[in-house]
């Protein structure tokens, strides 16, 4: 409302409008000479038209409701019609205008000024016949309903006076409309013509329609004069003055088209169709005068530009930045512009005329590199035979000399039927741009490389999201190239997410891509994507939209990582952490975490249970919490020492250990063994302390009570030993003893033998002294122990103290029916070694091997021998009786498989030989018995 109200018409021109409409019904009342009705040229139509025509659409409203009032106005002056009659009369006429003004701007546009054949032609066609048929049947319809006129014999009448009104005054009204300001410059010879015309066409006007002259049309031809020599504004003011004309003639009764009232109507028709038709004629020849004219004006401008245009174009030719050249038909230059001499270094072109040569081969010579010039004059000559145009890149050289890229092209300028005349050639220098080229043609390769060596799955799609672009990681991904996913019927994103998204993500990633496109938002998330081996494998897709200045989007970038390791990775450490967080909660260990000053910041479960209550519930105590938890839990007894250790941990930072009584939620101190560590960052700086706390009260009061048991434990221990010492004592000297009665025995044997055997006697006799001397070595040495005084280790071979052994044995064995074979291999140095310890040694290994044999074995030989192997002189005592029983015990203290056996032994046996740096091991012997090694180390080790 407020928009039609602010295109309201100035009032000025309301009121010339309702003045013109309501004088325009006049005048059609004026030239009604059918008696009794208004049915005649009817002027306000055209008024109206070019009204609704000149006027904004806004403003329509406001001119139709100054018509209404003008045609009531009108009505009650010159037709005294029912009002109801003349509001529906008025009705056709609104509708007439409004829809031949709409139609007309619609097809014209909004300013129409009747200066071309279309204005004319629907300014006609649409105002002045199809508009009118609405007026007519409106208004014939009216007449009839109210018995004022029959429709047959009031609609035809209407119709033309209507068509005639509008061709007659529209045009009038437009021209005023838009040339009232215009002022325009007249000669006085067209003021003389314009004078002596509007005198012809008055008097010939008045003849035409008086009846003087046979032939109403022969205004036309004045008529046309106006129309040609002065365009619309003539034709428009000649159709005004020949309007005027025929009404006074009219009126006064003294026209050709008056008539008795019988044949009325057809002069009445004859009148309006002759003013439509001189209407119809002088505006079509206006249009055509005014396109001719606006011709001549376009032809005498374009001819002045034309030589302004061919002066710019001789100094442009000159001065543009490329070459041009002028060709004959057959190829022979005829023309360089300015540059193109510079650039070959030539005055004129006469530097080509060379004797024996045309200018075009000489051009070849001259300025074409040698290996351009076979392929350019190939092509030149190809252009010339088949008229068609040629471009190619060759090198040509300056005038400096050097060779330098152009790029030439050629076109052939023909007359009117088709001939060539000549050829018209440009070269550009483009050896920069080349270079340039070559060089971005590089760059692009190595960055192609780039983007196909870059570990990750590069693409790139349109605005829609089809893919365009793919790298050769993702090609190689797939398995797939980008022409692939050309499937008919549906789009590359389509067939690309049907065949490589997992089916579980697609809908997911459809709708988020989709999303993405929608809001231009970058795209980023987490999804399974289709190896070209069938697996499928976790990517983290990213993209990002490319856009030009306006923001709008271009394509879009994306790549994707193979992130499938790095999920496994992720869920594992989940997993991970889990398991971890349950291992804190259950583990049977209070577990605190504090900050770098010492504040907890997390306690596992299992000191939230012992201490009884959470750790916020420190929070608002007017304490730290460190503070609070020690002051609260820890025994009186113990908080100040344990305050002291944190301080100086958490000054130091060194870990803190301290065993201390803490108070349980039940009130009973216990015994709790407290460490923490502190975890430190790359640069060492505390982030963390971790901290564990050890319910050891159970401990603590095992030690007390393993301490007395421990005292009690040390004096039995100390009986014992003393037993086991003598025990050793014993079975060290039961030995030579045991030899002493052997040798004894048999020496009485040989005196009471008749006659007795002093010989051996004697033997038996030295024997019982030798072994009285290993006895009392045996004792020495066991004092030397507990006065702690160094071995005596003098001998450094085996092969007496193996020869003393089966000595010493010798009546044992052949008591028992044994025989002792040695063998000892020569040479065989040993580091020094106590020769009465390493005796005992292998008496003790022979004398078990002899008792072994003892219980029933065949084939009874004891068998020692000696050898080196490794740096190591190897001894092994082998016997062939029942073997070895129980392996892992026979070398331990006091056990033994004899009746009458102490088991120390072979535990003496092993110390002995392990103090000189050897070492002592059994065997079983096949096919039976057993095998004791003994070994020590070799001189040439030690010298080594």
């Amino acid at each position: 409302m407020m928009n039609v109200w602010s295109a309201r018409p100035r009032l000025s021109h309301v009121i010339l409008f309702v003045l013109a409409y309501i004088l325009g019904g006049g005048f059609a009342e004026a030239l009604a000479t059918v008696p009794g009705t208004g049915v005649s040229i009817w002027l306000p139509s055209g008024l109206f038209l070019a009204t609704l025509i000149a006027a904004p659409k806004k403003s329509w409203p406001w001119w139709i409701m100054a018509a209404l009032f003008s045609e009531l106005i009108g009505n009650a002056l010159w037709f005294q019609n029912p009002l109801p009659a003349a509001a529906l009369i008025f009705a056709g006429n609104a509708a007439e205008a409004s829809f031949g003004a709409w139609m007309i701007c619609r097809i014209c546009g909004q300013s129409v000024r009747l200066q071309t054949y279309g204005e004319v032609l629907a300014l006609i066609l649409l105002g002045a016949c199809i508009g009118p048929l609405i007026s007519a049947t409106i208004g014939s319809l009216t007449l009839a309903a109210y018995g004022i006129q029959p429709f047959g014999a009031s609609w035809i009448l209407w119709w033309i006076g209507d068509g005639t009104g509008v061709a007659t005054v529209a045009p009038l009204a437009l021209v005023v409309f838009h040339n009232w300001t215009a002022r325009s410059q007249i000669s006085t010879a067209r003021w003389v013509e314009a004078c002596a015309l509007a005198a012809i066409f008055l008097v010939v006007a008045v003849l035409s329609v008086t009846g003087y002259e046979p032939y109403a049309y022969v205004i036309l031809p004045p008529l046309l004069w106006a129309a040609v020599r002065f365009e619309f504004k003539g034709a428009v003011l000649a159709l005004v003055l020949l309007a005027s004309v025929a009404a006074i003639v009219t009126v006064s009764g003294a026209s050709q088209f008056t008539s008795d009232p019988e044949s009325q109507r057809q002069k009445q028709i004859m009148l309006q169709l002759f003013l439509g038709i001189s209407a119809f004629s002088a505006l079509i020849v206006a249009a055509i005068s005014r396109q001719h004219q606006q011709a001549l004006d376009t032809l005498k401008k374009s001819i002045s530009a034309l030589r302004e245009r061919e002066r710019e174009l001789s100094q442009l030719v000159d001065m543009v930045p490329i070459q041009i050249k002028r060709l004959t038909p057959d190829g022979e230059p005829t023309f360089f512009n300015k540059r193109a001499l510079d650039f070959c270094g030539m005055p004129d072109i006469s530097q080509l005329d060379q004797p024996g040569m045309t200018r075009l081969a000489a051009a070849m010579e001259s300025l074409v590199h040698p290996e351009d010039a076979i392929k350019f004059l190939t092509t030149i000559r190809y252009s010339l035979a088949t008229g068609e145009p040629y471009a190619m890149k060759y090198r040509m050289k300056r005038a400096d000399g050097v060779y330098r890229w152009v790029d030439g092209r050629s076109e052939p300028l023909r007359d009117d039927e088709g001939k060539v005349i000549h050829w018209l050639t440009v070269s550009m220098d483009i050896d920069d741009s080349v270079r340039a080229q070559e060089t971005l043609q590089e760059s692009e390769r190595r960055l192609q490389r780039l983007v196909d060596a870059v570990p990750a799955q590069i693409w790139c799609s349109s605005p829609q999201g089809d893919p365009i672009y793919i790298n050769q990681q993702l090609r190689k991904f797939h398995g797939v190239e980008l022409d692939d996913f050309d499937v008919p019927n549906e789009p590359r994103r389509a067939v690309d997410q049907r065949k490589h998204t997992h089916p579980d993500d697609l809908v997911a990633v459809r709708d988020r891509l989709a999303e993405c496109r929608r809001t231009g938002e970058p795209f980023l998330m987490k999804y399974r994507m289709l190896r070209a081996d069938g697996v499928y494998r976790w990517v983290e897709g990213r993209s990002e939209p490319y856009r030009d200045e306006d923001g709008s989007i271009l394509q879009w970038y994306g790549v994707l990582f193979d992130i499938d390791e790095q999920v496994k990775a992720e869920e594992a450490l989940r997993e991970r952490e889990r398991f971890l967080w349950q291992l804190v909660e259950t583990l049977p260990a209070m577990i605190d975490c504090a900050a770098p000053d010492g504040e907890p910041i997390f306690r596992g479960r299992g000191l939230r249970e012992f201490l009884g209550y959470e750790l916020d519930a420190l929070d608002g105590t007017g304490k730290s919490r460190l503070d609070g938890t020690l002051d609260a839990g820890v025994h009186p007894e113990d908080v100040e020492g344990v305050k002291q250790h944190y301080a100086r941990c958490l000054a130091t930072g060194e870990p803190y250990a301290r065993r201390h009584r803490f108070r349980r939620f039940d009130g009973e101190y216990r015994w709790v063994e407290t460490r923490a560590a502190p975890m430190r960052n790359a640069e060492g700086v505390i982030v963390q302390w971790n901290v564990i706390c050890l319910d050891v009260d159970g401990e603590v009061k095992a030690e007390e009570n393993l301490r007395l048991a421990r005292e009690s434990l040390a004096r039995a221990s100390q009986a014992a030993s003393m037993a086991e010492l003598s025990a050793s004592i014993a079975h060290e000297v039961n030995q030579p003893l045991s030899a002493v009665i052997s040798s004894t025995t048999a020496c009485l044997s040989w005196l009471q033998a008749d006659p007795p055997n002093i010989e051996r006697a004697t033997k038996s006799a030295d024997r019982i002294i030798q072994s009285a001397h290993t006895a009392v070595d045996v004792i020495r040495r066991i004092r030397s122990l507990f006065q702690q005084s160094m071995d005596i280790r003098d001998a450094t071979s085996l092969d007496s103290v193996v020869g003393e052994v089966r000595d010493l044995v010798a009546a044992d064995a052949a008591k028992h029916g044994v025989s002792i074979q040695a063998h000892i291999e020569d040479d065989l140095q040993l580091l020094a070694f106590d020769r009465v310890q390493i005796q005992q040694v292998l008496m003790n290994l022979v004398r078990n091997a002899i008792d072994a044999m003892a219980r029933g074995a065949e084939g009874r030989v004891v068998h020692i021998q000696v050898y080196q192997a490794d740096n190591q002189i190897h001894t092994e005592v082998i016997d062939s009786g029942t073997g070895i029983q129980q392996p892992e015990k026979i070398f331990d203290p006091f056990f033994t498989t004899k009746s009458k056996g102490m088991g120390m032994g072979l535990a003496i046996s092993r110390s002995i030989v392990e103090a000189h740096g050897g070492k002592l091991w059994a065997e079983d012997n096949q096919p039976s018995g057993a095998k004791f090694i003994f070994t020590l180390p070799a001189a040439v080790m030690a010298a080594a």
